[in-house]
């Protein structure tokens, strides 16, 4: 009989703090970007991004640049994998699953805009498809304020 393994449910307050970190304060766009770790489980990853005000504190006018949707929508799917990679690896310390992220990159990704980024705040979400021993294949969304999908994309990540 064969034995298998489900993947953990969460992770350790320790390489949810190192992975935030990296994340959030160690790649130094994403803190440009404000992209913040909301929800980090190995099957799923969410984050969000908030608009600054103008010079006068108006939001309305802000619309998203499409660059950075789709930076964000890149960074989320890289988080996506580094969460399937660290639960792949549960038998190692988180310090030891933290340091297998240095070698990951985009190899491909598409984004579909669906509808214009304005608002003061959006959610992103990811998953992986599929984490092979060297590509991974993932999907995200890019939601605003009032829950609309605003743009998906897919991409394809080197994790070896």
């Amino acid at each position: 009989m064969s034995k298998t393994t489900t993947p953990p449910r969460e992770f350790e307050p320790a390489f949810v703090a190192g992975l935030k970190a990296i994340f959030e304060e160690k790649i130094v766009f994403n803190k440009v970007l404000g992209l913040t770790i909301t929800s980090l489980l190995p099957e799923r990853v969410v984050a969000t991004i908030a608009m600054k005000p103008d010079l006068i504190g108006h939001y309305s006018h802000n619309r998203l640049h499409g660059g950075v949707i789709s930076a964000g929508l890149d960074a989320m799917g890289g988080l996506a994998c580094m969460a399937a990679i660290g639960a792949r690896h549960m038998d190692e310390s988180p310090e030891q699953r933290l340091h297998r992220f240095g070698k990951l990159g985009t190899i491909d990704l598409r984004v579909d805009y669906l509808r214009p980024g304005i608002g003061e705040h959006f959610e992103l979400r990811a998953e992986v498809m599929r984490l092979g021993s060297r590509v991974a294949s993932t999907r995200m969304e890019f939601f605003g304020a009032d829950g609309k999908l605003l743009s998906t994309g897919s991409g394809a990540y080197i994790v070896s």
